[in-house]
C-alpha cells in the first residue's frame, strides 16, 4: 500500500474524538474543595477531569484527592496486577489512614456485583470505559518541523498513537513518519507502523502479547520490513509513578530491499524477541517512555536486530505537550552494500485526545 495512503488513514483513524457525556461526577480535595466534573481517568499519578465552565482537561494530583464518586463505568488497575470494572466511590476511612477507593463492580449474569476497596496509592490507573465503542479510545497526535538556512535543510515528523482499553486486554497502534531533505542530496524517509495487543493472564502481573511492525527506511535501503510475533511478559514494576515490563517470545521478519547493483532477494528470518518497556512520570510535568527490542536471529545464528524508541514529554498546557524523540534501527549483518543502521532525533508538539 502506498505510504501516503497509510499516513492518511493513520491521521483520520487515530485522531477520532470521543463523545462527551454529562459532567455529574463528584470530586472532593483534601483541602475541602468540592467540584462537580467529569472524571476521565488516572494515569501516571495524575487524575484527569473536565468541567462545564473550564475549557479543556484539568490535571489533579492524585495524592491530594479525598473523595470521588461516579456512576459511570471505569477500568481500574492496581499495583498487584488486579483489574476491575465498575463504578467509583470512596469508602469511610479512619483518621490518619490513606484514602480508600471503593469499586462497585457491575453484576454479571452468573454472579452478582461485588465491592472491593483499595488504598488510593495502590491504584495505578483508572480508564473510563463505556458500552459505546468510540468512547473507549485514548491517544495523541504529534507534529514537528525543523529548518536550517545554512544548508537549506528541512525535517518533518508526524506521529500518532491510539489505545483501546478493556478490562483485561488492550490494543495499541503507533504511526511515526520522518522526512529529511537538504540541497544537493536525496530526501531521506522513514515510516513505521507498530501494532500491539496485550492480555492479562490469571496470574497477576503476567501477560501475553502480540506485536506487528511495518517499516520503510531509505537510509537502510528497506522498501518494506514486516515483523510479526508474540510472547509472554511480566510487569516488574507497575505504580502510578513508573512502569517497567519485560517480554520474551518469537517473531518472523521479512525484508525487501531497494534494487541495487547486486540483486538482493527477500530476506526471511525467524528470531527470538526480547523487549523492555520503561516509563517514568512526574506529576503533570514530564513523562519518559523507552522501548528497546532485541531480535536475535534463530534461522541465521550470529545475526541480530535492535529497535529502540525513546520519547520525553514536557507538558505545556491543557492537551498540548512538547516532545523530543530518539529512534534507532540496527542490523548486525545487512546485505552487502546496504547500511546496517538508521537513527535520528526529532522534536515537536503533541496533542492528546481521550483520557487527557
Amino acid at each position: 500500500m502506498n505510504i501516503r495512503v497509510i499516513l492518511l488513514i493513520g491521521v483520520l483513524v487515530f485522531t477520532t474524538p470521543l463523545f462527551a457525556r454529562d459532567k455529574t461526577d463528584v470530586l472532593v480535595m483534601k483541602n475541602g474543595d468540592r467540584m462537580t466534573c467529569q472524571i476521565k481517568g488516572l494515569d501516571a499519578g495524575v487524575l484527569y477531569v473536565s468541567f462545564d465552565y473550564i475549557d479543556g482537561t484539568a490535571s489533579v494530583e492524585w495524592s491530594k484527592v479525598a473523595r470521588l464518586e461516579s456512576n459511570e463505568l471505569f477500568i481500574v488497575k492496581t499495583e498487584d496486577g488486579s483489574v476491575y470494572t465498575g463504578r467509583l466511590n470512596t469508602a469511610e476511612t479512619a483518621v490518619g489512614r490513606p484514602v480508600q477507593i471503593k469499586i462497585v463492580e457491575i453484576p454479571q449474569a452468573e454472579a452478582p456485583g461485588k465491592e472491593v476497596v483499595f488504598d488510593s496509592p495502590q491504584i495505578v490507573s483508572i480508564v473510563e470505559t463505556s458500552d459505546k465503542f468510540w468512547r473507549r479510545f485514548n491517544g495523541e497526535l504529534s507534529f514537528g518541523v525543523i529548518y536550517s538556512k545554512g544548508n537549506d535543510s528541512t525535517q518533518y515528523t508526524l506521529g500518532s498513537q491510539t489505545v483501546y482499553v478493556r478490562e483485561r486486554w488492550s490494543a495499541q497502534a503507533d504511526l511515526n513518519s520522518n522526512l529529511s531533505s537538504s540541497t544537493g542530496t536525496s530526501a531521506s524517509t522513514r515510516n513505521s507502523l507498530d501494532l500491539g495487543a496485550k492480555h492479562l493472564l490469571p496470574w497477576n502481573k503476567y501477560f501475553y502479547a502480540g506485536l506487528g511492525n511495518f517499516l520503510q527506511s531509505s537510509a537502510q535501503g528497506i522498501t518494506l520490513q514486516t515483523t510479526a510475533g508474540g510472547g509472554l511478559g511480566r510487569y516488574l514494576k507497575d505504580t502510578n509513578r513508573s512502569t517497567i515490563s519485560l517480554l520474551g517470545g518469537l517473531s518472523w521478519q521479512s525484508t525487501n530491499y531497494h534494487p541495487s547493483l547486486v540483486p538482493v532477494n527477500t530476506q526471511n528470518l525467524m528470531a527470538a524477541v526480547i523487549s523492555a518497556d520503561i516509563s517514568a512520570f512526574r506529576f503533570n510535568k514530564t513523562n519518559l517512555n523507552v522501548i528497546a527490542t532485541l531480535f536475535p536471529a534463530l534461522s541465521e545464528p550470529g545475526r541480530f536486530r535492535v529497535n529502540t524508541n525513546a520519547t520525553y514529554y514536557v507538558k505545556l498546557f491543557s492537551k498540548l505537550s512538547w516532545n523530543v524523540s530518539f529512534y534507532d534501527n540496527w542490523d548486525s549483518r545487512p546485505p552487502p552494500g546496504f547500511s546496517g543502521s538508521d537513527y535520528g532525533t526529532s522534536s515537536g508538539l503533541s496533542w492528546t485526545f481521550g483520557l487527557k
